[in-house]
């Protein structure tokens, strides 16, 4: 993508900064982030001549204002946490769903050529039609859950009814550097490398054969911007296809680390699902194929970022 301007909602955050600097030097680029889980510092250049931030809630600007001319909008701001969403429904509608609406509303006033919508893999819920493929039905089990799968019924109904192109990205577990381990994507891999570091047995709950399906953010990043570029309009999985334990995850991570810090196995959690698997098929329709061979070096990476975080 060149000479495009573009919007980033959450452009501060784990996954929207590093959109932001793909994008950065071709491009110019608009970021709108609250900070409540977003850091500036998080970008590589926070000073860049392409890029404008605006420190606020999406519900609180002025989107006819800030859309005037814009081409893409990347769309990531929201309530990103199943407990903060299970104490405070109303707030996670507010700036999950609410800020969308008003959002679409701009988009289709401005004629925004599309919107890349960031999805969960969340509103599957406990469905074991594994792998999973995105015309199942979606079973939401927390607010913020139903918040992804109501947005994704809006950006639909807006390209139906106001021809609006767009595409609803699920992703499954992100993974990478600038994550917060208290972020609700993948959390397992940056407390195993935090804990590692810190000469803390990691916590394991159940027996650790429980699976999951990770995805590298620089393939989320690339996802979203061939979103752009493509003709399709609808959902997509964004993911590996592929699965891996938990205690597999745990000893390429150890072995990464070279320590002989064993794990610490906890009950089984209320609510956990036991396996998650995406069907990656659709992807093509993004003209996009991840590269799941790479996974432990994508590893490293993350893994050589936390200590450098560590250490500064």
């Amino acid at each position: 993508m060149k000479d495009k301007n573009v919007l980033i909602t959450g452009g501060l955050g784990f996954i929207g900064s590093h959109i932001a600097d793909e994008l950065i030097n071709e491009n110019k680029v608009i970021i709108i982030d609250n900070k409540s889980s977003g850091k500036v510092n998080n970008l590589e250049n926070p000073d860049h001549k392409n890029l404008t931030i605006i420190e606020k809630d999406i519900n609180d600007v002025n989107l006819n204002e800030v859309l005037k001319n814009v081409d893409y909008v990347f769309h990531l701001a929201a309530m990103a946490s199943v407990p903060l969403s299970i104490d405070n429904p109303e707030k996670c509608t507010r700036d999950n769903l609410i800020g969308t609406i008003k959002l679409l509303d701009a988009c289709k006033a401005n004629n925004v050529k599309k919107i890349i919508f960031s999805s969960s893999s969340s509103v599957y819920g406990d469905n074991e039609n594994i792998p999973l493929k995105e015309n199942e039905y979606p079973q939401p089990k927390s607010p913020y859950a139903a918040s992804k799968a109501s947005c994704e019924l809006y950006l639909k109904t807006y390209h139906e009814a106001y021809d609006l192109s767009y595409v609803s990205l699920r992703y499954f577990n992100v993974f990478g550097p600038r994550q917060d381990k208290n972020s609700q994507y993948a959390a397992v891999i940056p407390n195993f490398i935090s804990d590692l570091l810190e000469g803390i047995p990691p916590e394991i709950y159940g027996d650790g054969e429980q699976t999951r399906d990770f995805i590298y953010v620089k393939d989320v990043v690339k996802a979203n911007i061939k979103s752009c570029k493509c003709e399709y309009n609808g959902i997509v999985n964004v993911a590996s296809g592929k699965k891996i334990t938990i205690n597999k995850l745990y000893n390429i991570i150890k072995k990464t680390l070279g320590t002989d810090i064993e794990a610490k196995y906890l009950p089984e959690r209320q609510g956990d699902i036991k396996h998650s698997l995406a069907d990656v098929s659709e992807m093509k329709k993004i003209n996009y194929e991840v590269d799941s061979e790479n996974f432990e070096n994508q590893l490293k990476e993350t893994i050589n970022w936390f200590k450098k975080e560590l250490n500064d």
